[in-house]
């Protein structure tokens, strides 16, 4: 049976194209970073305010300037720098251009290891306004960004694992760096954020998984950090905020057997065939796939989703659809309504 395949989930490319800071306007238009020691500071307040007013007056002299103030001795000096870069970066795509073009991607990822919380912080958001400019993907990871970045997502504050999975996401859209970012150990902190962060933290986590789960090899590990558990949560949680993008993430994961195999023992026909029978259209059609992924092999699975009572629901899917997805609903109720044959996909079944 041909796979459909699935499309880039609701706001997927477009919203993790923003800094964690668009969400968390002032009124100066500028962003506390959650989390940051320096978002109560009055007089930090006083310069953003200074920075976004002026920042088209920036020459390429006063650029230069503070990328040097980068290599300073002087952590308060490298703090001033990397903040008024990365309000530069944030408010002109023309400005993310010549401050990469003057030489600031190397210092910038240099920051990524400081000890200073802070400077973390404001080094990651800057990384990540940077590669807001398709142009300055490749220099990024070039830099070596991706490693510091997985280091940042163990462990950072929680703003910086935020902002370091935005920055991942948009390294993981160049060609062939996706299966790069997973060999780099990416995938367990993303499913780690998906688990425990704040809602903003799950929603990027969930956005750069989708991405990075393009690749076979991701897909694996995803499976093997244990991501299909949380994924079930949210879904089985509409107050989260996140059924639709779990479904697209869960949807890839099924793809492997290991996954489907995952999704079964972990409860999730149960949760798919609720998601089919009281999800909004979207997410009942992306259930739909997903229960056929699931049964597509196994007879055993298909007997489970049965008898969760899937094709009442899925009867309804397809008379309310568009023609592919109508085909896909019928494809399916006819194999669940398909007689037990003994002995045929037991194997699989029990894998």
């Amino acid at each position: 049976m041909e796979m459909m395949v699935i499309e880039s989930p609701p706001e997927c490319p477009g919203y993790m194209g923003r800094s964690y800071s668009d969400y968390n306007s002032d009124r100066c238009g500028e962003f506390p970073l959650a989390g940051s020691p320096s978002a109560s500071a009055g007089g930090a307040s006083t310069l953003r305010c200074l920075l976004v007013s002026s920042a088209a007056d920036y020459s390429d002299e006063v650029v230069r300037g503070l990328i040097s103030d980068l290599d300073s001795p002087s952590v308060e000096s490298k703090r001033r720098a990397v903040m008024e870069l990365r309000h530069l970066a944030k408010h002109s795509p023309e400005n993310r251009l010549r401050i990469a073009r003057a030489g600031a991607v190397a210092p910038l990822v240099s920051l990524l290891s400081h000890p200073d919380p802070q400077l973390q912080e404001h080094g990651v958001t800057a990384i990540l306004n940077l590669s807001l400019c398709d142009e300055n993907k490749a220099p990024i990871a070039a830099a070596g960004a991706v490693r510091h970045l997985v280091r940042i997502l163990r462990c950072g504050t929680p703003a910086a694992r935020e902002n370091a999975a935005c920055a991942i996401l948009r390294l993981a859209q160049l060609d062939d760096l996706g299966a790069a970012i997973g060999r780099s150990g990416a995938i367990p902190p993303l499913v780690a954020l998906l688990e425990t962060g704040s809602s903003r933290g799950k929603k990027d986590a969930a956005t750069a998984l989708f991405a990075l789960l393009a690749g076979k090899e991701n897909r694996a590990r995803a499976v093997e950090a244990g991501v299909v558990r949380p994924l079930l949560d949210l879904m089985a949680d509409p107050e989260s905020g996140m059924v639709d993008k779990a479904a697209y993430v869960l949807h890839r994961v099924l793809s492997e057997p290991e996954g489907r195999a995952s999704a079964v023992a972990e409860g999730g026909v149960p949760v798919l065939v609720e998601t089919v029978e009281v999800g909004s259209q979207r997410q009942k059609e992306v259930g739909m796939l997903s229960l056929l992924e699931i049964c597509e092999e196994s007879a055993a699975y298909r007997k489970l989703v049965v008898r969760e009572g899937a094709i009442p629901p899925l009867v309804a899917l397809s008379q309310s659809s568009s023609r592919r997805i109508k085909d896909k609903a019928e494809a399916l109720i006819e194999l669940l309504r398909q007689p037990a044959i003994p002995g045929i996909n037991r194997a699989k079944a029990v894998e």
